[in-house]
């Protein structure tokens, strides 16, 4: 089993002293050319007067976008620390046991994708930006993703639709692939969705027994701790959809 999450939009700034990133350590090392492209670009583009109102940033945040030029040298930290939103707050990822970490990965608009013990500044960039030099981010990260994430077994996709759009399960791994909707009274909700996912994520990595590999035994899993209903693919090639109840 493999949990895809989104990134947090607040991110812990890093430590105040410490090694920066090392490109060539991160997980899925193919992806370091990519990296290098999307990270100069975003340097050059905090740098301008305007990089708040691209970024999609309010002026109250332009410390924060400025922050993005010392990139390169700031102090790094692991992924599991440096993501602070509410569903990383709910899944709590630095307590996980390290079997348990390994079965998660963070789809980022900056690295493509993360290990929880990647290590790796604060930054402030999204999925939905059309990055000069580089353009819309989903569209550039979509082929390199294709090529770094080939999981083998079950996926539980805990992404929202952004990040989503940067990667997507061919037909062999979409029968085996499981997008999680949080409802509430039969309605879609997106604050406490990123709280559900983060709980549903924590259940399923720390759970008595073996991990699910089918998505019925990911029915199976849900219903120990949240009510849920697993729904077909809408049409061939089409992921499963993982329908819970959020508390």
């Amino acid at each position: 089993m493999l949990v895809l999450l989104p990134p947090s939009e607040s991110k812990w700034a890093g430590p105040p002293r410490g090694a920066p990133v090392d490109l060539g350590s991160l997980s899925s090392p193919g992806l370091t050319p990519a990296r290098e492209r999307v990270l100069d670009a975003l340097v050059d583009l905090s740098a301008r007067p305007d990089a708040p109102a691209l970024l999609g940033a309010g002026a109250s945040l332009a410390q924060v976008v400025r922050a993005n030029t010392t990139l390169r040298t700031r102090p790094a930290a692991p992924a599991a620390r440096v993501y602070t939103g509410v569903l990383h707050d709910a899944l709590d990822l630095p307590s996980l046991p390290a079997a348990a970490a390994r079965r998660v990965l963070v789809v980022s608009a900056l690295w493509g994708v993360l290990g929880p013990r990647d290590r790796v500044p604060g930054y402030r960039l999204s999925m939905g930006t059309d990055l000069p030099g580089v353009g819309p981010l989903a569209a550039f990260w979509r082929p390199h993703l294709a090529e770094a994430l080939r999981p083998s077994g079950l996926v539980v996709d805990c992404r929202s639709a952004a990040y989503a759009a940067a990667w997507v399960p061919d037909a062999d791994t979409a029968g085996r692939t499981v997008a999680v909707r949080v409802l509430r009274g039969g309605r879609v909700v997106s604050h406490a969705a990123k709280h559900t996912r983060g709980l549903l994520a924590r259940h399923l990595l720390t759970r008595a027994g073996r991990p699910p590999r089918t998505p019925a035994a990911l029915l199976d899993a849900t219903v120990e701790a949240f009510g849920a209903e697993l729904l077909e693919p809408a049409r061939r090639g089409a992921p499963w959809t993982l329908e819970v109840e959020a508390p």
